[in-house]
C-alpha cells in the first residue's frame, strides 16, 4: 500500500496505487484511460487472462503510449484501490480477493448495486456473498454523496438506471410525483454495452440501423430505479445504430398538474450545484434538448424537459455516455468522493463538437 512520506520537507504528494481487474473490456480500458490521467492515482495493474503479457495500447489503441501490461487477474498486486471491471457474478464470487489485494474495492457489475439478497433473488440469479450487500454504497454521487466519504465497497449503477434516474430524480426530491403517479420509460443504447464481448446481436452487421426492442418489460435496471427513487417504471430498452450513449426519455402522468415554473425549480435546486449534470431544456440553436453525441467521452449527464400542456404530461430527457457516466466514470467520481481527492480529478474532459456517431 502506498503511503505518505514522514519528511515535511517534501513537495511531492503520494499518489494512490490502483488496479484494474477486466481491463480489456470497453469499460476496463475507460478504467485505464481515466486512471492514467489522474492527478491522484497511479495505475500500476491492469488484467487480462486473454491478453497476458501483452501491452494496454495493444487492445486499446488510444492508450498505445501507456507503458503497462497486462498482467493475469489471479496474481492481484497490493493497491490502494482496486476497480474491477468484470461481468456479472464474477465479483461476488472474488469479493475477498478483491480486499486481500486493496483497501477499497469499486466493482462496476451489478454485484453490489441491490440492498438485499432478496432482490438479487427476484431480479439475478441469487447471490453468494450477501453479507458485502449492507457494506456497499451506490457510486452516483448526485444520489449518494453523503454516503460515499470513506467507504471501502462501492457499486457502480447500471447505465440505464443512471440515465434514467438522473432525469427523474428532480420530480421526486420536488415533490412534484409520488410512487402513485403513472411512469413510462424508453431508453436508447449503443453498442458498446453490450461489452466487447456482445455476440452476434452487436456485430457491426446485425446492430447497423437498427431501433431494437431488446428489453421490452422486465429490465434489471428497474430494480435500482424502485430502489432509489421509490418508483415503479414501465420501463423498455432499444438498441439503435450508435456506439455510445444512452439517451432516457421519461412520460410522467402526475395526480397533480405541475407548472413550467415549477420544473425549473425542481430542476435548477437538483443540479445547480452538480459538477457533472447540464441542464439542457429547450433552448436554442440545434441541440435543444439531452443528446448522447453532445456528452460522448465524458463524465456530464444532460437532463432536460417539457410540459405538454394538453394533458399536464412532463416529458424528461436524459443522455449520458454509458461507459463514462453509466459506468467507467461514475465510478473514479465515486472513488474520488470516497477517497477525499477532488471530485472533478481526471473527470474535466468537456467532449468535442462536432464529432461522428458517438
Amino acid at each position: 500500500m502506498s503511503s505518505v512520506g514522514d519528511d515535511a520537507e517534501t513537495d511531492t504528494e503520494a499518489t494512490t496505487r490502483a488496479g484494474v481487474v477486466g481491463a480489456s473490456g470497453f469499460t476496463g480500458g475507460e478504467l485505464c484511460r481515466l486512471l492514467t490521467a489522474h492527478p491522484e492515482f497511479d495505475l500500476v495493474q491492469a488484467t487480462s487472462r486473454e491478453y497476458e503479457n501483452k501491452t494496454v495500447g495493444s487492445v486499446h489503441p488510444n492508450l498505445r503510449g501507456v507503458d503497462l501490461r497486462f498482467s493475469d487477474p489471479t496474481d492481484l498486486e497490493s493497491v490502494d484501490t482496486l476497480f474491477t471491471a468484470t461481468p456479472h457474478g464474477v465479483s461476488m464470487e472474488h469479493v475477498d480477493e478483491f480486499f486481500e489485494a486493496a483497501d477499497t474495492v469499486v466493482d462496476l457489475s451489478a454485484d453490489f448495486r441491490l440492498d438485499t439478497e432478496e432482490q438479487y433473488d427476484e431480479w439475478y440469479d441469487g447471490h453468494v456473498a450477501p453479507e458485502y450487500l449492507e457494506k456497499a454504497e451506490y457510486a452516483l454521487p448526485e444520489l449518494n454523496r453523503e454516503n460515499l466519504t470513506g467507504a471501502e465497497l462501492i457499486a457502480s449503477g447500471g447505465c440505464n438506471a443512471t440515465a434514467t434516474m438522473l432525469g427523474l430524480k428532480p420530480l421526486v426530491d420536488g415533490g412534484l410525483i409520488d410512487s402513485n403517479d403513472r411512469v413510462v420509460v424508453d431508453v436508447k443504447v449503443g453498442s458498446s454495452e453490450g461489452g466487447a464481448g456482445g455476440g452476434a446481436a452487436s456485430s457491426h452487421a446485425e446492430r447497423s440501423g437498427v431501433v431494437r426492442p431488446y428489453a421490452p418489460t422486465g429490465h434489471r435496471h428497474e430494480a435500482e430505479i424502485e430502489q432509489f427513487l421509490g418508483l415503479s417504471t414501465a420501463f423498455t430498452v432499444h438498441a439503435v445504430d450508435m456506439v455510445r450513449g444512452a439517451s432516457a426519455t421519461g412520460h410522467v402522468f402526475p395526480g397533480e398538474r405541475v407548472t413550467k415554473g415549477d420544473l425549473w425549480s425542481a430542476y435548477r435546486d437538483a443540479y445547480e450545484d452538480e459538477p457533472f449534470v447540464r441542464l439542457v431544456a429547450g433552448g436554442g440553436g440545434v441541440y435543444r434538448y439531452p443528446e448522447p453525441k453532445a456528452v460522448a467521452g465524458t463524465n456530464y449527464a444532460e437532463v432536460g424537459f417539457e410540459l405538454d400542456p394538453a394533458n399536464g404530461r412532463i416529458v424528461v430527457f436524459s443522455a449520458i455516455d454509458n461507459m463514462m457516466k453509466g459506468s467507467a466514470g461514475q465510478a473514479v467520481h465515486a472513488a474520488n468522493v470516497a477517497l477525499g481527492f477532488e471530485e472533478t480529478a481526471g473527470l474535466e474532459f468537456g467532449g468535442l463538437h462536432p464529432v461522428g456517431a458517438p
